[in-house]
Formats: structure tokens, sequence, C-alpha cells
């Protein structure tokens, strides 16, 4: 499956055979396309009232938490956070502005790991979101600016 055009494009099955190769549990590649697809369902939901109105009770601190899981709870926080964005009735504006906030979160989640993490392989694929990621905020904002977004 490919979503995207050109080189903005992402290749889930590559990415899922990183995964496999890499010996992820299946749990997480379901994981991964649940939070995906979860991301673009908030990005569309007129109102914002998804992103708003989620229950995020199972997120609160005990105070045992690492510093990984910290920095992880605090980018997730500021990706919903910043995914309320207020819709202007354009699919097209609404959808790029939701997914800039939600590329923004993959960033920081990826350096999340980068700081934190252990295993080289998954560092490798953080880098390579961040790059990914990078660059598609770097288009759809250009795209905003040309589309009075």
């Amino acid at each position: 499956m490919v979503i995207g055009r050109g080189l903005r494009a992402v290749h889930l099955s590559a990415v899922t055979s990183r995964m496999v190769r890499g010996g992820l549990e299946m749990k997480t590649m379901r994981g991964l396309l649940f939070h995906m697809a979860a991301g673009l369902t908030a990005a569309v939901i007129a109102g914002g009232v998804w992103a708003q109105t989620t229950d995020h009770s199972g997120h609160a601190m005990t105070g045992n938490e690492s510093p990984a899981t910290i920095a992880f709870m605090e980018a997730n926080a500021a990706m919903h956070e910043d995914m309320a964005i207020e819709f202007t009735g354009d699919a097209d504006v609404d959808f790029i502005r939701g997914m800039i906030a939600h590329h923004r979160g993959a960033v920081e989640m990826a350096q999340v790991v980068i700081v934190h993490g252990d295993d080289p392989e998954l560092r490798k694929l953080a880098e390579e979101v961040i790059a990914a990621q990078e660059a598609e905020i770097a288009w759809m904002e250009e795209w905003l600016a040309k589309n009075d977004g």
C-alpha cells in the first residue's frame, strides 16, 4: 500500500517488513497503523470535537515515569493540542493543517527514541521518520502558503 505521491510516498509494506526484520512484534505494527489512521481521522473530523473530547485519563502520570516516558507523554500531549485546529470548512486546508501538527508530533516522538532509545535499528528508523516527516512538513507549509491556508 502506498500513501502519498512522488517523494512524499510512504510505502507501508516497506515499513512493516523492516519492522518484522527488526524482530518487532505484530502488536507494534498494528499500533503504528492504528496511530496513523487515528491521526488522519482527527485531522478531518469537523469542529475538532474528536481531538478535544477524547478521554486521555489513561495518560495520567504515576510518578514512576522514566525520562523517555515523560518525553513521549509531553510530545503526545503537544501533538493532540496542536491537532485541535480551528476548521475552515475547506477539506484540503483542514487536512494539511491537521497533518502538519501530526507530523511534528511524529518528529518529536522520533527524537525521543534518538535520545533515550538503545536499539540501533529503531534509531535508524527514527532518523528516517524525522527526515521524511520534516520534508513533508515543508511541502505542506509551502502548499498552505500557496493556497491561502
